[in-house]
């Protein structure tokens, strides 16, 4: 039977006061989650992932150090910016070095091992152990799944949505991503509740797709405004889950 959407309860507000309860008519028979910033610090990965872009620099007469101050200082005007890697090479004047083996060096980077945000995979675990969960996360397959492996959470996960695999056009807020993930747990959309970071993203695309939807304000994005639209916003993950979880989530 399909449950009633509930009526919100608040005003999000750029976190300014307390989430409380979620509502009492809502039926959480499933939870989907964002991955960056969401469930770990992007910051950590991209760390990484332009020291690899600057050491392919280096081997190719690029001044390495050089490089990697550009590369860092550009990612973090924001990473909705685009070209870093031509812009950081232009600003260490080596417009003529190839740019193919540097984006190599970006999607090949594979991390050892990632640090989920405290109490993450503890979390995770208590409400699995509840409800199925989803994942659905944009960006380039590849480096999705490495980062999905170096945080060592790929156990929790029932379904696992990259929406590049739907192509570029399909990246959240775009609400295909989020129907992949609902078909693939088997229960109505208005009983899963998707939890992320950004409201233009995360809440507009849960919401379009007919899921509920939760924010958390962990990352790059944490001061942006909250979205009216979302059931609640929490510091973390981790407190999102937890009132999920005293919400009484069942399958």
């Amino acid at each position: 039977m399909t449950a009633t959407r509930p009526d919100r309860t608040r005003s999000a507000r750029a976190g300014t006061e307390p989430a409380g309860p979620l509502p009492s008519r809502l039926q959480v028979s499933a939870v989907s989650f964002d991955l960056d910033d969401t469930l770990f610090p992007q910051a950590e990965w991209l760390a990484g992932a332009w020291r690899a872009v600057a050491d392919a620099g280096a081997h190719a007469g690029v001044d390495g150090a050089r490089l990697l101050v550009e590369l860092e200082a550009i990612a973090a005007l924001g990473s909705d910016g685009g070209q870093i890697i031509d812009r950081a090479l232009y600003r260490v004047g080596a417009t003529d070095v190839a740019i193919e083996p540097l984006v190599d060096a970006f999607r090949t980077h594979v991390p050892d091992r990632l640090t989920p945000y405290v109490g993450v995979p503890e979390a995770l675990a208590r409400l699995a152990a509840r409800v199925p969960l989803a994942l659905v996360s944009d960006g380039d397959p590849l480096i999705q799944r490495a980062k999905l492996a170096a945080l060592g959470l790929e156990d929790h996960f029932t379904v696992v949505v990259w929406s590049d695999d739907h192509g570029r056009a399909h990246r959240k807020p775009d609400p295909l991503p989020f129907r992949v993930a609902v078909n693939g747990l088997g229960v109505p959309a208005d009983e899963v509740v998707h939890v992320g970071d950004r409201p233009a993203k995360d809440v507009a695309g849960a919401e379009a797709a007919g899921l509920h939807s939760i924010r958390v304000r962990t990352g790059e994005w944490a001061t942006t405004p909250d979205d009216d639209r979302a059931l609640a916003s929490y510091p973390t993950a981790v407190e999102a889950i937890d009132a999920i979880l005293e919400h009484g989530a069942r399958s």
